[in-house]
């Protein structure tokens, strides 16, 4: 086949070439065409990563090889890393920690032991009916003396003392005042090592650290140690012993912050000296109330001890009568008294007994006291304290009286005995 066309043509004319038409056909992939480049992109970009890996790698490796930790016995290891915890045992001793381990064979527990019918077998036994704690202040000879509350031991038939150590002795009651809530044990001296020495309760300030020691619910937790301030001084707190709804007696207590729980009673309050300057005896425990908790200071709890150690009883002076408040007289029956209208507090006598002090000096039924020794008397419960805290049997005492409308001045000289 020609490839030109031989078709009539002038001799002036050229002749006309014709091409071939031409099918397009896709390109194949190594014939597509390629963008173009730029200049040095992606050697620098690889160089770039390369060397921030290798200082990435650097740091690492550099930190790592100033925190080696060295393996210890007792150290706990991860397999998969080279980080350690290690278990440290610091032996850290403070004032408090000094004092506690120097008195704490002082505090014992003290069970209450009595003798309780089975039900089921009408067999009786001697079992635990109470647990408390107490203060061992006095070794003599063979024997040794602790000092508790008087409702810890109250109708013990059989006292068990457990020493901090576990260690058990025999107690023995040798006498307890239920006005102070005091009471004082005999034990065996042969265990003990070791007694508290007595400090100056009326020296304390507020805001003084303090440290109450003692078995909180029970010997299960014996020996607990809590710490707190002296929260206020000279505290009267009301008492009634049989439950009648008339106030007995006015409690001369220290308050404090320190726990007290049941099972402190008869423990150790103690001063950042390591001395005794109260007896925990009670807290305050109404749902409203947190942080309450009373002792009795040292200072009133000496004398009663000494007594209750000598003789087995506290020996206070008494008038020898029978006395009733007159705030709890009606103002209809009043009027027999013939009082002064500005007389509003005083006690009436009731009843004089023979061969008392009262008796000897003269006073009449129905007298109405309202002043002894200077001191204005409300209520038999100021009578109570004046006798018991500020005389003593042998002590004269002037009275203040009003007998018929009249004020009447008696003087006594008081003696020892069981009633006021």
């Amino acid at each position: 086949m020609d490839e030109f066309n031989q078709g009539p043509r002038n001799e002036d004319e050229k002749p006309v070439i014709e091409e071939p038409e031409r099918r397009e056909e896709p390109p194949r992939y190594s014939e597509r065409p390629i963008k173009p480049k730029r200049s040095g992109g992606f050697l620098p970009a690889l160089i770039g990563a390369i060397l921030g890996g290798l200082i990435v790698w650097f740091l690492m490796y550099s930190t790592l090889g100033k925190e080696k930790v060295t393996p210890q016995v007792g150290s706990e290891t991860s397999g998969k890393s080279n980080l350690q915890s290690e278990r440290v045992s610091v032996d850290i001793n403070t004032d408090v920690t000094d004092i506690v381990s120097e008195v704490a064979d002082t505090v014992v527990g003290i069970t209450n032991l009595q003798t309780v019918r089975d039900f089921w077998s009408s067999t009786e036994t001697r079992r635990e009916t109470g647990s408390g704690s107490g203060v061992i202040y006095k070794k003599e000879g063979d024997k040794a003396y602790i000092v508790t509350n008087h409702h810890v031991v109250e109708g013990a038939e059989g006292l068990e003392i457990t020493f901090d150590d576990g260690t058990k002795v025999e107690g023995k009651l040798v006498g307890s005042d239920m006005w102070t809530d005091l009471a004082v044990v005999e034990i065996d001296g042969a265990a003990v090592n070791t007694v508290i020495q007595f400090g100056d309760s009326d020296a304390l300030k507020r805001g003084e650290t303090v440290i109450a020691i003692g078995n909180p619910l029970g010997l299960g937790f014996a020996g607990s140690v809590t710490m707190g301030i002296v929260s206020g001084k000279d505290r009267s707190i009301p008492m009634d012993f049989d439950q009648n709804g008339t106030i007995d007696w006015q409690a001369d207590v220290l308050q404090t912050d320190a726990a007290i729980n049941p099972g402190n009673s008869g423990g150790a309050l103690i001063n950042m000296a390591g001395q005794l300057v109260g007896i925990n005896s009670m807290k305050i425990t109404e749902a409203t109330v947190e942080g309450i908790g009373l002792a009795i200071p040292i200072n009133i709890a000496v004398p009663i001890i000494k007594d209750l150690e000598t003789t087995g009883t506290v020996q206070r002076p008494t008038m020898g009568v029978s006395l009733f408040n007159l705030e709890d007289v009606p103002s209809s029956e009043r009027k027999g008294l013939k009082l002064p209208e500005n007389i509003a507090g005083g006690v009436i006598i009731t009843q004089v007994f023979r061969n008392t002090p009262a008796e000897a000096a003269g006073v009449k039924r129905y007298d109405v006291i309202v002043e002894m020794d200077g001191v204005k008397i409300d209520d038999m419960v100021g009578l109570r304290k004046h006798l018991y805290n500020d005389k003593r049997v042998g002590d004269m005492m002037k009275m203040k009286v009003y007998r018929d409308g009249k004020q009447v001045e008696i003087e006594m000289e008081l003696r020892d005995g069981n009633t006021f």
